[in-house]
């Protein structure tokens, strides 16, 4: 229920403004990436101004991602360590708990057949 509400919510409107803005600049440019010789056909390319557009977009959201990513890896560190230590306590309980458990039966048993 929730993936579909922000399918409506986000992506419906964003899909929406990307494709008026492909349609919007549809014309031709060249990218030229030699600043000292511009039409230099080696290193210039040519597209519609919106396959700039989206892939500086992605390139942004990519690089976006990698740098949050980055940016929590002491984060996902602590909580693998602390999921250790929690698995280690765990097991350490359920042997206290068997422990007792034994010393439970064990001093239960003879207690009964002396009261028979």
């Amino acid at each position: 229920m929730f993936r579909k509400l922000v399918n409506i919510v986000i992506l419906v409107p964003l899909a929406i403004i990307l494709i008026v803005l492909c349609v919007a600049n549809r014309q031709w440019v060249t990218l030229a990436l030699n600043p000292f010789r511009p039409d230099d056909q080696m290193l210039s390319t040519s597209a519609p101004f919106f396959a700039f557009l989206l892939v500086a977009f992605l390139l942004g959201a990519v690089v976006g991602s990698a740098a949050t990513w980055v940016s929590q890896g002491r984060h996902r560190k602590r909580a693998r360590a602390e999921a250790m230590s929690a698995v280690k306590w765990r097991s350490e309980a359920d042997q206290h708990k068997k422990r007792a458990e034994q010393m439970a039966a064990s001093a239960t048993g003879p207690a009964q057949i002396a009261s028979r």
